[in-house]
């Protein structure tokens, strides 16, 4: 039997490394909104008026849209997972950082893509933000496969069940992601699109997920 203080003490041990993650997240996601420009007079007049010129950054729009959302499903998939991890170790807070290394280079594909997306430099810019992509699904892949291997780092309450299908879930992302930096050279939108569709997927399962869990808990 695990005593109170016990489980105390491993809330405490994670929740320094939670917090600084959600800072980390929460600044790559407000540095997001920098590549939203607005338009100069003489840009404007330019293309015909204020409402032509705004229109005409399409591309910025659909560039912020799709990392805003990435990075929003990245940070509530990284909380769910530190509702089953309790525990920390060195080899675990370097694994957390590489992933919020590639976290906070999202930014700079996303401004590349605003700035070439539709031109013939697309290709290209799809591909780099592919790439990160599959690099932060494998960063999750390490953290979440040292932390839960035998029950490593997570609570000693924790749904064994859940923490499978966690697991199964997490098999299907790099395999997916590296589809979508492949189809990049050849079909650079549909890489796009499929990038935001396996966004939704993974905030879809997770949504079900966390939902799965608070019924369990209430059952108990």
């Amino acid at each position: 039997m695990v005593s109170h203080d016990q489980l105390e003490q491993d809330e405490k041990e994670t929740g320094r490394t939670e917090a600084f993650s959600d800072g980390v997240f929460a600044i790559a996601i407000t540095l997001l909104v920098l590549e939203l420009k607005v338009p100069s007079r003489e840009v404007a007049l330019a293309k015909g008026g204020l409402q032509q010129a705004l229109l005409g950054q399409w591309a910025m729009y659909l560039a912020f849209l799709t990392s805003f959302a990435t990075v929003l499903v990245m940070w509530v998939n990284h909380h769910a997972l530190f509702t089953h991890i309790r525990r920390s170790r060195m080899p675990f807070l370097y694994l957390n950082g590489l992933l919020l290394f590639f976290v906070t280079l999202i930014p700079f594909p996303t401004a590349i893509l605003a700035g070439y997306i539709g031109s013939g430099e697309e290709p290209l810019a799809v591909k780099i933000y592919a790439a990160i992509c599959v690099a932060i699904c494998v960063a999750f892949n390490l953290l979440w496969h040292y932390a839960s291997h035998g029950g490593r780092l997570l609570d000693r309450r924790a749904d064994m069940d859940q923490v499978r299908a966690i697991t199964r879930q997490y098999y299907f992302g790099p395999p997916l992601y590296a589809v979508a930096f492949v189809l990049a050279f050849s079909h650079a939108i549909a890489s796009l699109v499929l990038c935001i569709l396996l966004a939704l997927f993974f905030a879809f399962t997770g949504w079900v997920r966390k939902d799965h869990q608070a019924a369990s808990l209430h059952r108990n």
